[in-house]
């Protein structure tokens, strides 16, 4: 079992490194597609990503949850 203090800095630690690799993609990709954005567009681009990519997180998360308590995944610990 996770405490949730280890929980909470596996969460943080996914976001950081999930945007800081989305910056980094969008600086190499946007340019071979021609797209021109400056640091502050990459930006914001980057959190509405973020914030897409948690609400996955959350929500599959839940699911699973879900589906583990009604037996329909099989917790092998």
């Amino acid at each position: 079992m996770q405490s949730r203090r280890m929980s909470l800095i596996e969460a943080t630690t996914n976001v950081v490194v999930g945007y800081a690799l989305a910056l980094a993609t969008q600086l190499v990709v946007f340019p071979l597609f021609g797209f021109e954005a400056g640091l502050r567009e990459h930006l914001t681009i980057g959190l509405a990503f973020l914030g897409v990519s948690l609400a996955r997180g959350y929500a599959l998360r839940r699911l699973f949850e879900r589906l583990r308590g009604r037996g329909g995944v099989v917790d092998r610990r």
